[in-house]
């Protein structure tokens, strides 16, 4: 086993030997909370093939909101929206495509369509039937740790730890994982800034991300440590530390130092400038 590729479908794969990856957002909704990321149909395409171009590695289709307030919608929804835009996408790219969904149905029908990875904000948990459907195509998963529901989770958020109750997240949603079969070499772990997070809570887990980087898979499992992915992009709490009303000054800043901290996989709006921050850092740390 390469421990620096992650196996997807259709022979595609995630590489982790170079800069940390750049994952596209692609809202395809009108509910999402940075309205410039949402299109419908031909133009979330088009979105998706500038992402691209612009240097992204991994474009993330979604079409349920989960910023904080927003509230859950039916499958057949989700399915309108994402299925004809996936299929569309895969016909013009062969990039790797993540659908960002908590529902079974959904992710089998977006896998089918030709998606590779799920990205559930429940780490599988919502939809009984989600683990199966994963690791009956094959799919990558990103595992998130949220606490509440999108709609509650800011109405005062509490941890006695917040470091120590995430990590043990992880180890109960890796092993459940691993007994629904997914192989580890196609988990990825999400930390969840803002899912029931305070802006305090947000900024020890950015102190403290190395805690989770460092996670280790066991020998059986492929070695090394489960690749981290962060959805810093655009969060409030950015804006409320920095003081900036543009956040996408201290999102750049924030994401400097989850790559510093070893995540491998920044989920965000703005793909330009995060292509050419990781290259910087990238370049910082190669040794000649």
């Amino acid at each position: 086993m390469n421990i620096l590729q992650m196996p997807l479908s259709g022979g595609r794969f995630l590489d982790f030997s170079g800069p940390a990856l750049v994952m596209a957002i692609v809202n395809c909704n009108g509910d999402s909370f940075y309205a410039p990321s949402r299109a419908l149909g031909g133009k979330a395409v088009e979105m998706a093939l500038a992402a691209e171009k612009d240097g992204a590695s991994i474009i993330d289709f979604g079409a349920e909101s989960s910023r904080p307030g927003s509230s859950y919608i039916r499958a057949e929804e989700e399915l309108e929206c994402l299925v004809p835009v996936i299929s569309a996408f895969r016909k013009r790219s062969s990039l790797p495509v993540s659908v960002d969904t908590r529902k079974a149905a959904v992710a089998a029908a977006a896998l089918d369509a030709g998606a590779d990875i799920i990205n559930d904000i429940s780490a599988l948990s919502d939809d009984s039937g989600m683990a199966s459907v994963c690791a009956g195509r094959g799919a990558a998963v990103v595992l998130m740790h949220k606490k509440g529901v999108p709609l509650t989770m800011q109405d005062k958020p509490g941890y006695s730890d917040i470091v120590s109750e995430i990590k043990a997240f992880f180890h109960d949603a890796v092993e459940r994982v691993l007994a629904a079969g997914i192989p580890a070499d196609r988990i990825i772990l999400d930390p969840g800034f803002g899912f029931g997070k305070t802006t305090e809570n947000n900024l020890e887990i950015l102190r403290r991300i190395g805690v989770f980087t460092s996670l280790p898979r066991l020998a059986e499992n492929g070695g090394t440590h489960y690749p981290v992915m962060v959805g810093l992009s655009r969060k409030s709490f950015l804006g409320e530390v920095s003081g900036c009303d543009d956040r996408l000054p201290p999102t750049l800043a924030a994401n400097g130092a989850a790559i510093l901290g070893g995540v491998k996989i920044i989920r965000v709006h703005d793909v330009r400038e995060h292509v050419g921050l990781v290259k910087i850092f990238f370049a910082l740390k190669s040794e000649k």
